[in-house]
């Protein structure tokens, strides 16, 4: 039972799992009625607050300075200034939060701590709710209290309507991990009455257990693969696409089953229903399909399902508002929201370069493959390329250090993007000649 050690041994899945009983107690409370709205907010609140305090220790200021600062821009500024000036204040504090982590690693060259780690995670995701929030905001689609914020009344009338907006950014069950849940879906889920209230299936949640069980013992086995051969120092030549196959799967089991996790405590408090979803608004996603992931020959489509709520996330803030170079801007705020580590810049501006080829590679074969054996041959060739990038890539957004990150692009994992590049180049050029 090692496996289930390490697993419940990693700080995340252990504040996670503990947070389990009071998501259940929430989930039943408001199904008895027993909660009124305000009541509701005030648990999730009071939980957020508590789980980041025991999470995070003295670290928690970090998170709960710009949830207040950012409260305060969304209640005093008109809505179509919001998203401008809580966008700058929140990137700005999450990039001073990690050139701290920049200057722990790099200059002193020490471990980082593990608390202010599971801080700038759960900063990153408070980045999401906030900016999410904003748009939200922007466009509309949520009513602004800047305005009843700003009218003379009583202290208390000021906390009651800002109250939904800070129970928003800390609600426990998505403080440290989760998929992207809108102010809308969230409000409808704490506003619903008990007869609509979502109820959670034990049998739902069990399935995800034993997801978790068979992702986990499929991590044990990989991993003693793993310390049983050479590492990405000592191998050679055709062993290192092997070594960087295995230590990407190892990478991808990890966020499988931790996402697979945070999905079931949101389920369990509540808040993975279909319940709060508004005419028009996609449904809840979890960030896990695993089944796409592992069987889709499309570096593209491995963009969009890998991290689903922060794919759309992305889509929705940088993609869509970009009139140049739109999924460059995207991949490069990405590597900007991840920490600007070296190999992060490296491994985020190389996807981009990737997805712009899957587009280009994938309607020139179409063009002109046309018989079946064919097509089958072309969709194994290229399933098996798509997995050996995303490991390239995956390594590369993982490594911390500068040597790690050059003995990858020296090795013959090299071979497989710069094949792509190659062929992007000729499609680019072939392109310009058709028109």
């Amino acid at each position: 039972m090692e496996w289930l050690q390490l697993f419940f041994l990693h700080p995340v899945s252990f504040y996670q799992g503990a947070a389990f009983p009071f998501a259940f107690l929430f989930n039943y409370l408001c199904i008895m009625d027993s909660f009124s709205t305000r009541a509701r907010y005030l648990f999730l609140l009071a939980g957020g607050g508590a789980l980041a305090v025991a999470a995070m220790g003295p670290y928690a200021v970090l998170i709960f300075i710009p949830a207040v600062c950012a409260v305060a821009l969304l209640c005093s500024l008109p809505p179509r200034q919001v998203h401008r000036w809580t966008f700058c204040f929140q990137m700005s504090w999450q990039t001073l939060c990690h050139l701290g982590l920049h200057y722990t690693e790099y200059y002193l060259h020490e471990p980082p701590s593990v608390r202010f780690c599971i801080t700038l995670s759960s900063l990153m995701l408070l980045t999401q709710r906030v900016t999410s929030l904003s748009l939200d905001i922007c466009e509309g689609k949520v009513e602004a209290a800047s305005g009843g914020i700003r009218s003379r009344s009583s202290l208390s009338e000021h906390v009651c309507k800002a109250l939904p907006y800070f129970s928003y950014l800390l609600f426990f069950p998505a403080l440290l991990g989760g998929s992207l849940c809108s102010f809308q879906r969230f409000q409808a889920c704490v506003q619903g009455s008990s007869a609509l209230y979502p109820r959670h299936s034990f049998w739902a949640l069990s399935w995800r257990g034993l997801q978790i069980l068979g992702l986990e013992c499929i991590n044990v086995a990989v991993s003693r693969m793993v310390d049983a051969g050479a590492g990405l120092t000592d191998c050679q030549q055709f062993e290192c696409i092997y070594v960087v196959w295995t230590t990407a799967g190892l990478f991808k089991l990890t966020y499988y089953s931790h996402w697979i996790l945070d999905d079931s405590l949101l389920h369990a408090a509540g808040f993975g229903s279909e319940l709060g979803q508004s005419p028009g608004e996609e449904g809840y996603v979890p960030d896990a399909d695993i089944w796409t992931l592992e069987r889709t020959h499309r570096i593209s489509v491995f963009a969009r399902k890998w991290n689903q709520s922060t794919a759309r996330w992305l889509r929705r803030l940088v993609f869509q508002h970009s009139r140049v170079w739109p999924l460059l801007q995207t991949f490069a705020f990405s590597a900007w929201w991840h920490g600007l580590h070296p190999g992060q810049v490296f491994g985020f501006l190389c996807w981009a370069v990737m997805v712009e080829a899957d587009y280009l590679i994938h309607s020139f074969a179409n063009e002109f493959i046309r018989s079946w054996p064919m097509r089958l041959f072309y969709r194994t060739l290229t399933w098996a390329h798509t997995q050996l990038i995303i490991a390239y890539i995956m390594l590369a957004v993982e490594v911390r250090s500068l040597s790690s990150l050059w003995l990858l692009c020296n090795s013959y994992n090299s071979v497989f993007p710069m094949v792509y590049c190659i062929l992007l180049l000729l499609l680019v050029k072939r392109k310009h000649k058709c028109k």
